[in-house]
């Protein structure tokens, strides 16, 4: 039952404990109490497994990927996670080698479409090609548990923040901001002259309103970038190049700003 997992950094552990205290073999309850205890937020530095250095994410906004899931149970069940907490096969928590800590994420098994939404607390799966492990709970609800693997996609769902100035202060549930609502702009067209851009500025502000000039350097290079701006939505940034491009300006393209 469930899936073998690489996590070198318990073993260096278990081995401590058993020369300590005479043995890290007990596997904890069958199901350790949920008191719903909430955790100080934790600074996830950059960590270093079977000699590879993993960087976590400052942030998850966005955040989207495929691959390989599997799941970890009775052999890690009421042992500490990564974050601190203890490890519970029958919660809906997952281990994830990046995201922040406390993200919420929406794992959808490609196979049958099934989905469960689970709380990264932990840093796994060590093992090639597999990107998040799954507690037994979360696995079967979405149909894996008996295969072990599935191939799934993970979606961001909420951000979770802590409130350092409230003393004794919980976890707190941030959704993260709709993509399709910003300031978004149509670029044009890249100069590195001066001139030319500021020639196409009074060209496109003919027909087009809040056209500019956005200075810009790259490496010792200073570019100048004509863009057409003001966009609050994604949709509305898109119908303008579509226009741009039948305008003769086929590399234009939409920037967030």
């Amino acid at each position: 039952m469930g899936i073998s997992r690489i996590r070198s950094a318990r073993i260096v552990l278990c081995l401590i404990v058993v020369s300590l205290a005479g043995g890290c073999a007990h596997k904890g309850p069958k199901r350790p109490p949920v008191t719903g205890t909430r955790y100080p937020a934790r600074i996830s530095k950059p960590y270093k497994i079977n000699g590879i250095w993993y960087y976590p994410l400052s942030t998850a906004e966005g955040y989207r990927e495929k691959g390989i899931a599997s799941w970890y149970g009775a052999d890690f069940h009421g042992k500490r996670t990564a974050n601190g907490e203890i490890y519970n096969m029958y919660a809906y928590t997952a281990a994830h080698k990046t995201l922040p800590f406390n993200t919420y994420v929406k794992v959808t098994n490609l196979k049958n479409g099934r989905s469960t939404i689970v709380r990264i607390n932990d840093r796994g799966p060590f093992v090639r090609n597999r990107i998040i492990d799954l507690t037994y709970k979360a696995a079967k609800e979405i149909g894996m548990a008996r295969a072990g693997t599935a191939p799934v996609l993970i979606e961001t769902v909420a951000l979770a923040y802590h409130d350092s100035k409230k003393k004794n202060a919980g976890w707190k549930i941030k959704k993260p901001p709709d993509p399709n609502i910003g300031n978004f702009c149509v670029q044009v067209g890249s100069f590195k002259f001066a001139q030319n851009a500021y020639n196409l500025k009074r060209r496109l502000s003919r027909r087009y309103p809040n056209v500019r000039v956005v200075t810009s350097l790259v490496g010792n290079s200073r570019y100048y970038r004509v863009r057409m701006c003001r966009f609050h939505k994604l949709s509305d940034a898109r119908d303008a190049l579509q226009e741009i491009w039948q305008s003769g300006f086929v590399d234009a393209f939409v920037v967030a700003e």
